[in-house]
């Protein structure tokens, strides 16, 4: 269980918790050989998930059923590789454990599978979905009466074109569910290209409050302003927008379309770790 407490000891540790993250995914897509994997939306998302499972989420690694806990959905399935990043950073899973990243009777599948032997609650995969099921979990809870639990929502950008999500941003005001936060990975690219030119989302913050929801937006790759977002509650459902970069870390994948799923050869896998090194040593 974490503290909300926003000191510079906690943005350190998220921080270098993200560089490692980096890294972890890098040897993962690169150890998935010729099928590759979804690294570019994976990478974009990495300071999300440290600043949300090691400074904000509430869970208890001895009691992953624990009933008070936060519980997290991660609608864009494909960027899992972070997930299985941040877990091993919680000491959920090891660094054995996510070398069967996609490899035969593995749990980390390319998209999460419901597994709460290590705490993964949701299985995802079809986007577009995420948010609907976060407002069922948000409604049974109130339902329940349960106070302290909060349901954290993480949706690409590109999967904001489907109804399927704006029909649950309505129903989350209409039912008053102050005890959800989705967060946006506002990459700009999704599978086909720029998401402007798939569909435009431009005005994503002004969406969403008229929506009725509290709007947030951040850089999603500042710790601080993250963790600041995360933390807030408020009276209505809350919207983090945060705006990143896909492929944010390793130069050649930076803001290129094509690097939302990919495969590592051994040159580009040496480049990329070399690359993390780098900021290590700054």
């Amino acid at each position: 269980m974490n503290s909300f407490n926003i000191s510079n000891e906690l943005i350190n540790k998220c921080s270098a918790a993200s560089r490692e993250m980096r890294a972890d995914v890098i040897k993962m897509t690169y150890n998935a050989g010729n099928t590759g994997a979804h690294i570019g939306g994976s990478l974009s998302m990495i300071e999300i998930m440290a600043a949300l499972f090691i400074g904000v989420l509430k869970y208890k690694a001895h009691d992953k059923n624990w009933e008070d806990r936060d519980r997290f959905i991660l609608s864009k399935g494909h960027g899992a590789m972070a997930q299985y990043a941040v877990m091993k950073q919680i000491c959920i899973l090891s660094e054995t454990d996510l070398l069967t990243f996609k490899k035969n009777e593995t749990a980390l599948y390319a998209h999460p599978s419901i597994n709460m032997d290590i705490g993964i609650e949701f299985s995802s995969g079809s986007l577009g979905q995420g948010l609907s099921l976060g407002v069922g979990v948000s409604l049974a809870l109130k339902r329940k009466k349960n106070d302290l639990a909060h349901v954290f929502i993480l949706l690409g950008d590109g999967e904001c074109d489907e109804g399927s999500v704006w029909e649950a941003a309505a129903s989350a005001t209409h039912y008053n569910l102050n005890n959800i936060t989705v967060i946006i990975d506002n990459n700009g690219l999704q599978y086909d290209g720029k998401t402007q030119n798939i569909l435009n989302m431009d005005y994503m913050s002004e969406k969403w409050l008229s929506f009725g929801w509290d709007v947030y937006t951040v850089d999603g790759h500042d710790i601080k302003e993250l963790l600041i977002a995360l933390s807030k509650k408020n009276e209505k459902p809350n919207c983090i927008i945060a705006n990143t970069v896909k492929g944010k870390g390793v130069s050649f994948m930076e803001n290129e379309a094509s690097w939302h799923n990919g495969r590592l050869n051994s040159q580009q896998y040496q480049q990329a770790l070399n690359e993390q090194e780098a900021i290590d040593n700054d």
